[in-house]
């Protein structure tokens, strides 16, 4: 991205930070359906340990999805 261009919204009709927050959403959201895929497959292959460490990271994704949508929000809001 060149640092020097300005944010405008005019392609898009959305400013860039919004834009940038609804990204982040939904590729939070979208890892949290492919960490599913993921916590299956250590499961059935008898990892419990592998399937944790993804359960822990869908957990985290799930709360920067949710902290997102708080922060789109409010700014949408104001």
């Amino acid at each position: 991205m060149d640092p020097t261009r300005q944010e405008t919204g005019d392609v898009t009709g959305t400013r860039d930070k919004d834009y940038n927050l609804i990204w982040f959403v939904e590729q939070c959201l979208s890892n949290v359906l492919r960490l599913d895929t993921y916590v299956a497959d250590a499961e059935r292959a008898g990892d419990s340990e592998l399937a944790e460490f993804f359960r822990r990271a869908q957990g985290e994704s799930r709360k920067g999805a949710e902290q997102a949508k708080d922060l789109l929000r409010r700014r949408l809001a104001a």
